[in-house]
């Protein structure tokens, strides 16, 4: 069972972390520091439209609810949008997993989180273990599904 996406505290969360576009990983990440009792979260969106597949994103999840720092920047309405986690981090895993491997590879960003080999394949991407591809083949599913119903109703 999913739990429902909180549009007022997504878009309060948003400006509390200064949230920007096409960021949404550093954008949940921020909002977890930030926000009691949270856990962040990586996996995929679906929605109708282009460009009908899922998208990669991340966002934070509260006891009963879904918080979206990235949520004003989406341009969908909250009802239209699904969410498939696919990996979920404590606030101090979180922390740990960022300072590790801002250690051992500085260069890069340490975000998105993929946790350990060995990777699964998913879409056009070898990244993520086994959940990754169960969280990407369920948003993929429902992508066909939105889609076709707006080719049946057009």
């Amino acid at each position: 069972m999913n739990k429902p996406l909180d549009e007022a505290l997504s878009v309060e969360v948003a400006q509390r972390v200064k949230s920007k576009p096409k960021t949404q990983f550093q954008n949940a990440y921020r909002a977890a520091l930030a926000t009691q009792g949270a856990v962040y979260v990586q996996g995929f969106l679906a929605f109708a439209g282009k460009p009908y597949k899922p998208i990669e994103h991340g966002w934070i999840e509260l006891e009963n609810s879904i918080v979206d720092p990235t949520l004003p920047y989406l341009n969908k309405n909250a009802q239209e949008i699904w969410y498939f986690p696919a990996q979920t981090l404590t606030v101090k895993e979180l922390k740990a997993i960022i300072e590790e491997s801002k250690e051992d590879y500085p260069e890069d960003d340490p975000l998105p989180i993929y946790g350990d080999p060995p990777y699964e394949y998913y879409g056009n991407v070898m990244l993520g273990d086994k959940s990754y591809q169960e969280a990407y083949q369920a948003a993929e599913a429902k992508c066909r599904e939105l889609n076709q119903k707006n080719a049946d109703t057009n």
